[in-house]
C-alpha cells in the first residue's frame, strides 16, 4: 500500500519551554525545541515509527523551507515538494515546564500562486495509482481556493485512489461533498461542520451519520482525552484512552489519524482500527513536543483501550 501525505500549509514548529507562563513579562527558555512541523509530516513521522513508509509532499519555500525538507529527509522520510516563492511559516509554541499549559501561535503561511498550486496537482496525478492512499491535512494557504481539498479528493479518487481528510470549516465541508475514504475533525470542527453541539453519545452517533450522509465512507471524531468515535458499514464505535499522564497535546490527532491508517492497512476491524488510533494518540502524549510513539509503545497503550458499539 503506497501512502502520500499532503501538507499544503506546513511550517517549522518551534517550541520554547519555560518555568512558568507570564503575561507582560520578559520570559526566558530553558529549552529549545524544533519539529519539521505540518500536519501531514506529522502523519509521515507516525507512519514510519510504525513501520510504514510514506512520501511526504506539500509546497516549501525559502530558508525555512529548505531547513524543513532537510530535517525530513533527515529522519529517512521520502519527499517530494513543490517549491514556492514564498517563505514557509514558523509556528511557535510557549510551554510551561512541568504543566500542560502552553500557547501556540501559527503563522497564515506564504501565498500560492495559480501556478504553484498547478504544478502540485500534476504531481499528484502523476503519483497516483489503484488502492494508493492520500492524506490530506491542515489549514489551507493564503491564494489557494476553499474547495482545494475537494479538487484534490475527486483527483485522487477518479484514480482509484482513497482520500483521507484531516482540515476544518468550509475547507471539510467542501471536502465532504466528494465522497472522501475518511475524514478526521475534532470535536468543534464536527460541531462547526455539523451545526450540532458534540457533547453526548447520542449526538456524536448523530454528528458522524451526518458526515456518512453527505458521502463519506468512514467518519472519526478525536475527542481528546475521551478518545475517538469511528463509524464504518460495520456501525459506530467508542474508544476509549486508559488513565495516562499527557505531555503534550501537540499533533496527538495527526498521530491518531497515523494509527488509523496502519490499522486500516493491518485488515483489522472497526473496533481494533478505533482503539489502534487512540493507542497510537495516546502514546503520542505521553512524551514532549509533537511525538511519535514506536510500535511496541502503542502496542502497550491498545491492550489498556475500552472499546463500545454506540450504534
Amino acid at each position: 500500500m503506497q501512502i502520500f501525505t499532503v501538507t499544503l500549509n506546513p511550517g517549522l514548529d518551534r517550541t520554547l519551554t519555560v518555568p512558568e507562563i507570564r503575561f507582560s513579562e520578559v520570559l526566558r527558555a530553558a529549552d529549545l525545541r524544533l519539529d519539521w512541523g505540518g500536519k501531514g509530516f506529522n502523519v509521515s513521522r507516525a507512519l514510519q515509527a510504525l513501520g510504514v513508509e510514506s512520501v511526504a509532499m506539500g509546497f516549501v519555500g525559502g530558508a525555512t523551507g529548505e531547513m524543513l525538507a532537510q530535517g525530513l529527509k533527515g529522519l529517512g522520510i521520502e519527499t517530494d515538494f513543490v517549491p514556492i516563492d514564498g517563505e514557509t511559516r514558523t509556528n511557535t509554541v510557549i510551554a510551561e515546564a512541568g504543566s500542560d499549559r502552553y500557547i501556540k501561535v501559527n503563522e497564515a503561511g506564504p501565498t500560492i500562486s495559480a501556478q504553484e498550486l498547478a504544478a502540485l496537482f500534476a504531481r499528484v496525478r502523476s503519483r497516483v495509482s489503484d488502492g494508493s492512499v492520500w492524506v490530506f491535512c491542515g489549514s489551507l494557504p493564503p491564494g489557494a481556493p476553499v474547495d482545494a481539498y475537494a479538487q484534490l479528493i475527486a483527483t485522487v479518487q477518479e484514480r482509484g485512489g482513497l482520500a483521507c481528510l484531516d482540515t476544518s470549516g468550509e475547507a471539510l465541508r467542501r471536502g465532504c461533498m466528494v465522497g472522501p475514504y475518511l475524514v478526521k475533525p475534532n470535536v468543534e470542527e464536527a460541531e462547526e461542520a455539523t451545526g450540532l453541539a458534540v457533547r453526548s453519545e447520542a449526538s456524536i452517533v448523530a454528528a458522524v451519520k451526518h458526515f456518512q450522509e453527505a458521502g463519506v465512507r468512514n467518519v472519526a471524531i478525536s475527542l481528546g482525552a475521551d478518545g475517538l468515535a469511528l463509524g464504518s458499514i460495520e456501525g459506530i464505535v467508542l474508544a476509549k484512552p486508559p488513565p495516562v499522564q499527557a505531555r503534550t497535546v501537540v499533533g496527538v490527532g495527526d498521530v491518531l489519524l497515523a494509527g488509523l491508517i496502519w490499522a486500516w492497512g493491518q485488515g483489522a476491524t472497526t473496533a481494533e482500527v478505533a482503539a489502534w488510533g487512540v493507542a497510537a494518540g495516546t502514546a503520542s502524549a505521553m512524551g514532549e513536543g509533537v511525538s511519535v510513539a514506536a510500535l511496541d509503545e502503542v502496542r502497550a497503550v491498545y491492550e489498556r483501550v475500552h472499546t463500545a458499539w454506540l450504534a
